[in-house]
């Protein structure tokens, strides 16, 4: 599992662009930039869709007004099932990264597997700091049903 400290590895996301989708890297994302990240098991899923996004949408001005770029977030979702679940959502001005075949959750090592559930490979719940492409907080999950540890208040106090 990455550390607080460690850079990010190289991973393409996918995301809607004016002309559909298109590939953004984790230095396009997170280079120069102070971002909050957050990770999910998965768009529109009941602690993802109640619980842990809407916290960020309702905390996005108080977040970015800590000196934050940009917030985040990542799923093992197509980019298409992403760009759905911002709209139902309201997350506007919220950046959704689609790691389809979850090489980002892979190569972080906070992949998990939702086999039992139907899921396949999906990420574990996660939210974090990152500056520069460089982790500076993480707080993972023990449960991915729970969005507590790593939900807005959780990471607004850090900040």
């Amino acid at each position: 599992m990455i550390q607080v400290g460690e850079h990010l590895p190289q991973a393409t996301f996918r995301v809607i662009g004016p002309e559909g989708p298109m590939a953004r890297t984790t230095d396009d994302v997170f280079k120069g930039r102070r971002i909050v990240l957050i990770g999910v098991p998965g768009a529109f899923t009941p602690s993802c869709h109640r619980n842990h996004l809407p916290g960020f949408v309702q905390h996005k001005a108080e977040i970015l007004s800590k000196g934050v770029d940009a917030i985040a977030v990542t799923s093992v979702n197509d980019v298409f099932v992403l760009d759905a679940w911002s709209k139902a959502s309201a997350a506007e001005g919220i950046e959704f990264l689609a790691d389809g075949n979850a090489d980002f959750a892979k190569a972080i090592g906070l992949d998990m597997d939702g086999t039992g559930f139907g899921l396949g490979t999906r990420s574990k719940r996660y939210s974090m700091l990152v500056e520069d492409g460089v982790v500076r907080v993480l707080n993972v999950e023990e449960s991915p049903s729970k969005a507590e540890a790593s939900g807005a208040e959780a990471i607004l106090k850090l900040l």
